[in-house]
Formats: C-alpha cells, structure tokens, sequence
C-alpha cells in the first residue's frame, strides 16, 4: 500500500486545480446540490475513516462528516437524501473487462447458466428456427466442467460439433467458451472458413480433432480466429447506420449491468482506435454514464503511429481515458491454454501455448515506455507470469530515467513462489478477478495437481503481504460483473458446494474492499481524485442494503445495490430513496 500512500500528500494541491483554483472554504459557501445523511459511509482513506453523510456540488465532494457538519453545507436547494441507515461506499472500479462485449453478449445467446451440452444445442435449435438461412447463430459462457454430465461423444473432455450441426444445419454457429478462449463452430461455420481436415494449426492456436483427423469444431485460443473471422467480415458488411445502431443499444446495455451492479469506472481491457472512437461518438451522444479506462489492443504499426494521438494525460472528470495497452502472452487454464513452467497433471503432453512472441512483446514494451503508456499484459500460467516479470525487469532497467509505470499483469491466477515478491519489487500491478477463484476452483487442481494449486494459484494474500497493490474485477462478460460476488470470493474463496479453496489466501473485508475502490483507481492513475471519499474528489459511490466491512458473512452475497451516484448524479436506483436521472 505504501506506492498508494506515498501520493496522498499531493492530493490537496490536485484539488485546487480541480476546482479551477477555488479554495474548499469558497466551495462550502456555494452550498451542496445533495446532500446523503443518516448513513454508513466508508470513506476508505488512510485512516479508514467512518462518517454518517456526505455532501456534493459540481459532481465532486464538498464536505463529508457527521449528520450535523454536512448540513451545514445545505442550503434551501440542496436536495436532502435520508440513506436510513444504509451504507454508502466508493464506486466500485471494474479492474478488467469488456464492456461493450458485455453489452454484446445480452444480444447474443447467454450459456453460463447451462447444465449440460443438449441444453445449449437445444437453444441453438430454437435460435435456428427464428432466424433466416445463413444468419449467424453466436453465444458465449459455455464451460465443460460445470456441466452435470459430459456428452458420450467428447473428446478430451470437449463437446463435438455433430449435435450443433444437425439442429442449425443452415446457420453457422460459434459458441464461445466462457473464458473467450476457446470456441465451438458448427459444420456451416467451418464450411464458410474453409476449416477441415487438411488445415493445419495456426501459430499460439490448436484444432482439435477426432481419431480420423477430422476437426471436432473445438477451437483453442489463436484457432478461433479460422471462424470468427467469417463472423467479423459479416458484421463488416452492415451499413453504418446499423453498426452504430447496434452499438448504442450494446453501450446502453453495458452501461445498465454497471449501474445496477454500483460499478462507477471500468478498467476495459483490449480494445481498437476503431473502437475507441465509436466509443467517442457515443459519449459526445451524452450516454456516458460509467468512467472508461481503456487499454489499446491493435496491430503493433498503428499503434506504433497513432498511440501519442489518443493518449489522454490529463484524466481529470474525464469519462474516458486512454493510456493503456493491453497484450497477451497465453491463454486460459480451463482451456489447457495457460502457459505452465511444468506440464498439465491432467493433460501431461501439453504444458500450454504461448500466444505471442516474446520479441514482439518486448518492442510493445520499448514503445509503451517511450510513449508513456501503462503497459498490461495478459498471462495467467506460471510460465506467462515469469516471462513478463522478465520482461518489464529488462525494460525497467533500459529506461531507468522513466518512473512510477505502474504496469500490470491481467490475471496472473497461477504463480511460482519465487516470482510473487517480484511483483511488489518491480511495482507490477496484479490485476486480478476473484471470482475466477471459485468459478475455476473445480478444475484448477485437476490442471495444475494440489500442491501447485497450494502455493501459487489466486495467490491474493502472498501477493498483498509482500507489498504489491492488488486490484479486483470480473473479465465480464467472463464472469458477471458484479463487485458484491468478486469480494465475496476474495473474503471467503467458497465455492457453490461450500468448501473452500486454500482459505489462507484470503483477505480482510477492509482490504478486499481496497482492491475494488483504492487501488483500482491507483491503478487508473486516479488515486489523487477517486478511489476514496474525501474533499475534492470525484462525487462517484454506491449505497448497498448492508455494511460490506461487518455484516455477517454469509449475507454478503445477497447484498443488493440501492443507488449508484457517478459525478454527483444519481445514475441508478431501485428504491424509494430517490430517483435516477433521466437516461437520454
């Protein structure tokens, strides 16, 4: 926690130039536009302060304290939110996902909740019979070990794509896994994509087949672009006109989950310049409702000539910011793609793939410290995590001169005990999803045998008692994003059935509750104006049914969000205390 800290002392000259050089003395005077009182309200800073209100103006804090200080701000306008009780924290900061892809995939057909392989070909058939010839039939969250069974046909534990090809022979279909590395095509799918017997594996990506050779229409990490492609060049073909049509009602979709789930800013991990202006459009619409972090992921040339162009320094009551790259090295454990320093216990032939060339990262590394750009890289199995921590330790020390980088690793779920201080020692970031924990939790052993998964899998406590700043998220649509289920993990690390996956890697509530607020927005670069509830700072929180910190524990997952308040309007809520601003 000390990098965090160590910016605290700048927070007080950062507020006067948030406020065009008003004094907080000046602001007081002005009065608050609200005012929420008879609360719990956690501000979250250094000493972990505990007030009952908190007041705003001009979408920033103006006073937080007792019922009877914040009054003192109110005039006969100011609008009095009575929170009877209830508790107000920080914002939550969605430290990795996708948010248009969440918006997406409510368009597309949802399989997480599926039980076993026939209830998806049954939803595939159903899509088929109401869509026309040769329309694409696309979905995602499907995960065959939270299956009741497996199909009898499945070859090394994956489903085989006969059923899906019989129910929608004249649709093509592709079915992401719920990781997003692994997919499933029909034969229409892979007729398009010229995919069969005599295609040979792609770089970082692997076709799996049957015993004749024949492809099973499984397709690991790299090898989904053979069909995705297809589907991409299809959506290439719309109008513009139904492009941005789409992406509204996907933006408003996205935006709606964040809300409702108290989610304020969203760290989006990987997306194009092509998608960062539609992003643009949408916001100068006036839709922009949660605060965008975005990390570019495009071909290395553009980024190489358009990086300066769309970095955002001054993150100051910006809703979007631009000043990350997002890359990746492997793949995902569920998906035999994590790259292993030692083979799979359970797949011993394979000990992962490795996605990209470690040259071409290193130049992304050289460009990202020249350009001054957060640096986030994608790696999940030991072997991944060792080589970036590698990597940033040579780029460190070729640009000794360039300071406070603050990159990060997403994911880094499995860690050799020797590379976890490394993290604190080279101020590497882990940007981590709780939830994986308990989602995975019933095959991370079997991948990785017990005393691997022991000392190095979702190594939250090892990592945050060595000194690294840990931050919290979902990879929604990977998982849901709701924050109350991630912190829920990361304090008890319980799974569905009950038992608990190497409890002694859990946090405290305090420091779980960090993760998403405090060092997720130290991890934006936002520590000196979110993150925590102080004067001066961004007017971004939530109010929840019950206090996160010391209700009882097995009530926390049904903890329900009651208003979500974004620059000092209230952007959602579901109850009587007061109502939501108009969406346009």
């Amino acid at each position: 926690m000390n990098q965090i800290i160590r910016h605290s002392a700048l927070c007080a000259s950062v507020v006067v130039l948030l406020f065009g050089g008003r004094d907080q003395s000046a602001m007081a005077h002005e009065g608050a536009t609200v005012v929420f009182f008879n609360g719990e309200v956690a501000s979250l800073d250094e000493q972990s302060s505990l007030h009952s209100a908190i007041a705003v103006r001009d979408g920033h804090i103006v006073a937080i304290g007792s019922d009877e200080d914040v009054m003192a701000h109110a005039t006969e306008a100011t609008n009095r939110i009575d929170l009877q009780g209830r508790f107000l924290a920080p914002g939550f900061v969605e430290g990795h996902g996708h948010f248009m892809s969440l918006g997406y995939a409510r368009t597309n057909l949802e399989l997480a909740s599926t039980r076993t392989w026939q209830e998806i070909v049954d939803l595939v058939g159903s899509a088929a019979a109401t869509r026309s010839p040769g329309e694409w039939i696309v979905g995602r969250g499907w995960h065959q070990e939270k299956w009741d069974v497996m199909p009898d046909d499945a070859i090394e534990g994956y489903p085989v794509h006969h059923l899906l090809s019989q129910v929608a022979p004249n649709h093509p279909v592709l079915l992401t896994h719920a990781s997003g590395h692994m997919a499933i095509a029909n034969a229409a799918a892979m007729k398009l994509a010229g995919l069969d017997a005599s295609t040979k594996n792609p770089s970082g990506g692997e076709i799996l087949r049957d015993k004749d050779g024949q492809p099973t229409g499984v397709l690991r990490e790299t090898a989904q672009g053979i069909v995705a492609r297809m589907h991409s060049a299809a959506q290439a073909a719309r109008t513009a006109s139904q492009k941005m049509q789409d992406a509204e009602s996907a933006f408003r979709l996205a935006t709606r989950d964040c809300l409702s789930k108290g989610v304020t800013s969203f760290h989006d991990a990987g997306v194009s310049f092509r998608e960062i202006d539609e992003l643009r459009q949408l916001q100068d619409k006036g839709l922009a409702r949660v605060r965008l972090h975005v990390m570019v992921r495009d071909a290395p040339q553009i980024m190489k000539e358009r990086l300066a162009e769309y970095r955002t320094a001054d993150v100051t009551d910006r809703m979007l910011v631009v000043r990350g790259i997002k890359q990746m090295i492997d793949g995902a454990l569920g998906a035999h793609g994590a790259w292993l320093l030692e083979p799979y216990a359970d797949l011993p032939s394979s000990r992962g793939l490795n996605l990209d060339s470690m040259d071409r990262l290193k130049q992304t590394a050289i460009l990202a410290a020249e350009q001054n750009y957060q640096l986030c890289i994608h790696a999940i199995g030991d072997r991944a995590n060792r080589e970036v921590l590698d990597l940033y330790d040579f780029v460190q020390r070729m640009y000794p001169h360039v300071r406070d980088l603050r990159w990060r690793i997403e994911h880094a779920q499995h860690l050799h005990p020797d590379d976890i201080p490394r993290f604190a020692e080279l101020n590497v970031i882990p940007s981590m999803q709780a939830v994986h924990c308990t989602s995975d939790a019933p095959f991370v052993v079997e991948r990785l045998g017990e005393e691997r998964a022991r000392l190095g899998a979702y190594a939250w406590r090892s990592l945050t008692d060595s000194g690294a700043v840990m931050i919290n998220g979902t990879d929604a649509p990977v998982e849901d994003v709701s924050p109350i289920a991630s912190f829920y993990a990361t304090v008890t690390r319980r799974r569905n059935d009950g038992t608990v996956f190497f409890p002694e890697q859990c946090l405290s509530r305090e420091e779980a509750l960090a993760t998403y607020t405090r060092n997720a927005a130290w991890a934006g670069f936002k520590e000196d104006v979110s993150g925590t509830l102080e004067v001066g700072k961004e007017a971004d929180f939530v109010v929840l049914s019950q206090n996160l910190l010391s209700c009882d524990e097995g009530d926390i997952p049904d903890t329900r969000v009651h208003l979500t308040v974004v620059a000092g309007k209230i952007c959602y809520s579901d109850t009587e205390l007061a109502p939501a601003v108009a969406y346009p």
